[in-house]
């Protein structure tokens, strides 16, 4: 969602085809539960403390800039969402698993393991309600396998395995690892010798996200293993 413009506190809702299908049912199907709110088009480098008309207008380029439009696709929108930290912290929590980049050769697998950093006063941690995992393109991808977690959240089984479609289409699971399988053929290749996707993994309780390339390959076995953080982004 988000506001029509910057004079009015006017909010444009814009529903999946699920949310339009249980509004239409009139029979108190749709429910909302949860909302999330992001900064996805702030630009905070625009904040300027020196500004010639005083302190009160050191905010007036970012209160300017124009807003997004809504639409229903968590991969291009709301990608920097807003948290909550308890009053008084100094570090934001992040995200670490260790690898850079996830190369698998077709049919191999591997697994995803993080842990979230300076959260809840402690180092390095498993997070109570586990991380969401999105893959970005699901036809690059046989099987993925997140166990652990309380998964709160109501989202898709924790174990998916696809059939392979002919438009990029993202998939979620939720838990405190994952395990992900390359597809074991090569017609999505064409004459390339590798596929690229991306591979967002978001902790539940902290807020926290880190994003991974991955890439599928014809040749190459194994995976890559330097280190990588993500960061909260506000």
């Amino acid at each position: 969602m988000g506001y029509l413009d910057n004079t009015t506190v006017v909010v444009d809702a814009i529903l999946t085809k699920k949310g339009r299908e249980l509004l239409a049912r009139g029979d108190g199907s749709f429910n909302v539960t949860q909302f999330a709110l992001s900064d996805d088009e702030i630009d905070y480098g625009l904040w300027n403390p020196d500004h010639p008309n005083g302190s009160a207008f050191a905010g007036e380029a970012i209160e300017n800039m124009p807003v997004i439009e809504a639409f229903p696709d968590e991969n291009q929108i709301m990608r920097n969402k807003l948290i909550t930290l308890p009053r008084g912290t100094t570090k934001l929590p992040i995200i670490t698993v260790g690898l850079a980049k996830i190369t698998i050769n077709v049919g191999g697998s591997t697994v995803v393991n993080p842990e979230t950093l300076n959260f809840n006063g402690l180092n390095s941690l498993k997070e109570n309600s586990g991380y969401k995992f999105t893959i970005a393109d699901r036809r690059l991808v046989s099987n993925m396998n997140a166990k652990g977690g309380k998964r709160i959240h109501k989202l898709k089984p924790s174990i998916q395995r696809f059939v392979q479609s002919t438009g990029a289409a993202s998939q979620t699971v939720t838990g405190n690892n994952l395990s992900v399988t390359a597809i074991n053929d090569t017609s999505l290749f064409g004459t390339s010798t590798k596929l690229l996707t991306t591979l967002y993994i978001e902790g539940l309780d902290s807020g926290a996200r880190v994003s991974i390339p991955v890439e599928i390959s014809k040749n190459i076995i194994g995976v890559s293993s330097s280190p990588t953080t993500g960061t909260v982004s506000s």
